[in-house]
């Protein structure tokens, strides 16, 4: 996350302009399920039009962009917007970036490594499998827990300390591959492996991202919920 925005963004602002000086939050809006055509609407406008939280949606992007948390939130309201986000993050990864990743490091590997670019593919898939068990218990164990103590009937046998425990980095595999392609592979399809390797950078920041949206709004979040129930 950097600093670039001085102060917040807030519902009165104009989404085109809010995108035009930060593009990188378009994969934001879409995991919101935000439709393009704003037109001149603001930030809150377009969140009403698409059912969106705005409060949820401002939260998100204002952290994503400065790292910066407002101090009295609805925690209730936006723990289920939160997690519908993560949810259609996990969709988003799974769906379309790991595979769009895939086929762009098939395209681009070398016929020279033939015997090392089976070793690369495999340790990009390893990599998937794990991230999808991590995102699968998400949405089997914590997801669940979370609705059921904002609908009050919270479970007995789990809290969010027990995901914060189990809660590790997804993105170290991810960096080893790209310092492995950056250090050792050599290749006469330079250009398809430098779009492989932005993809593998996005996605990199993209998880740093979503790790941080879990660890720092909704694992505080959830915790003070615990302790209002």
């Amino acid at each position: 996350m950097g600093n670039k925005f001085a102060r917040p963004i807030s519902a009165g602002d104009s989404m085109v302009k809010l995108i035009n000086e930060e593009y990188n939050i378009l994969p934001i809006l879409s995991r919101f399920s935000i439709p393009l055509g704003f037109g001149s609407k603001t930030i809150g406008e377009v969140c009403d039009e698409a059912c969106i939280n705005t409060d949820t949606f401002l939260l998100i992007v204002n952290f994503t962009l400065s790292g910066t948390i407002p101090p009295h939130i609805n925690n209730k309201s936006n723990a289920l917007g939160i997690i519908e986000f993560l949810h259609n993050s996990h969709d988003y990864f799974l769906g379309y970036k790991f595979p769009h990743i895939r086929n762009n490091l098939l395209s681009a590997v070398d016929e020279s490594h033939s015997e090392i670019n089976p070793a690369i593919i495999h340790f990009f898939d390893e990599y998937v499998r794990q991230v999808k068990q991590h995102f699968d218990y998400e949405e089997q164990n914590v997801w669940p827990y979370i609705k059921s103590l904002v609908d009050g009937t919270p479970s007995t046998d789990y809290n969010i300390a027990v995901f914060k425990s189990h809660h590790d980095e997804i993105g170290e595999k991810l960096s080893d591959l790209k310092n492995i392609i950056l250090r050792y592979y050599t290749t006469t399809k330079p250009n398809l492996m430098y779009d492989v390797l932005v993809d593998i950078y996005n996605c990199e920041a993209d998880l740093n991202s979503h790790n941080e949206i879990e660890n720092e709004i909704l694992i505080p979040m959830i915790s003070e919920l615990e302790g209002i129930s």
